[in-house]
């Protein structure tokens, strides 16, 4: 039986510690993180996991202190293996495990090495992504692919939406190659890292719409942000507002010179810098969800210029 020290969270984290567990690996250690009580806690939970299958449980705010380092060691695991941890595992741990060090990453490397790969993607318009786990060393996401399995991201996919499918993706791709993993045979691709980029972790305030931009560039940056993320927010009559949810309206034509909201018939729309114009779904104005009829009644039909 193979042994493995697993450093896991978050939906991807519970799913392929759950295929270890499934496969007869045996884990005498998860380590996690505490839950942030300032953050949405949507995702499942590893350490739920782990004390349902009796699997003693960590919560160091940095794993690579001696303490840590000498607690894995004295277990001697063939493996570690890092499912959407959220630190990086310097050298100490990483020479650890006899067989090897690896991490399940959310896109399909070298594409969108670094950070919040999923919101990155869809930002950016890509149609495809995916999980692949990797060799671990010390730069992050650019150790040689063990496997990796696409899925694709459909034009109004929201990130929430995307993520599902790449945790599915991240329990497949292990699933499907983790026998040969744990029979030494497993084949190692090196990455060609002058394809793809780094990319650096996104902040709420990285939500701020600008309107000066295409509809579609901004519609990528609605799903890439919507909740349970910050979501992308923007200024209406001076308050401040939530876009939620839009949708690409190629065949309506816009009715003023510069990016402006206005909602008629029972729908509200945005027109953007590139002239075309996006249906507003769901949105907040001044903290307070509205529909279209509701803000027609208080607002009424006028045309507002957007961003101020």
């Amino acid at each position: 039986m193979s042994r493995a020290v697993v450093l896991a969270y978050h939906n991807v984290g519970v799913r392929c510690l759950s295929v270890l567990l499934a496969q007869g690996v045996e884990v005498p250690l998860v380590v996690t993180h505490t839950d942030n009580p300032n953050e949405n806690i949507w995702f499942d939970s590893v350490a739920e996991l782990a004390a349902l299958h009796d699997i003693p449980v960590i919560t160091p705010d940095d794993p690579n202190t001696p303490e840590v380092v000498a607690q894995i060691q004295a277990l001697k695991p063939d493996f570690i293996f890092s499912f959407y941890y959220r630190n990086m595992l310097k050298k100490a741990l990483l020479d650890i495990p006899s067989r090897g060090a690896f991490n399940m990453h959310g896109s399909l490397l070298p594409q969108y090495r670094g950070r919040v790969p999923v919101n990155w993607a869809i930002i950016m318009g890509e149609r495809e992504t995916g999980s692949t786990l990797h060799v671990m060393n010390e730069k992050p996401d650019n150790g040689a692919i063990v496997d990796q399995q696409a899925v694709p991201i459909l034009p109004d996919d929201t990130a929430l939406e995307v993520f599902h499918k790449v945790t599915c993706a991240a329990e497949v791709a292990l699933n499907r190659c983790l026998p040969a993993l744990l029979a030494g045979k497993a084949q190692l691709k090196p990455q060609d890292l002058s394809q793809g980029g780094y990319f650096g972790g996104r902040r709420p305030e990285d939500g701020k719409i600008d309107w000066l931009q295409s509809a579609q560039a901004i519609h990528n940056l609605v799903r890439a942000v919507a909740p349970p993320y910050p979501g992308a927010y923007t200024l209406l009559v001076g308050k401040p507002v939530r876009v939620l949810k839009t949708l690409l309206d190629p065949q309506r034509q816009r009715r003023a010179a510069v990016p402006a909201f206005y909602c008629e018939n029972s729908r509200c729309y945005a027109e953007c810098g590139d002239g075309k114009v996006l249906r507003i779904l769901a949105f907040e104005f001044d903290g307070k969800t509205m529909t279209a009829d509701e803000w027609i009644t208080a607002c009424g039909t006028d045309t507002l210029p957007l961003g101020i």
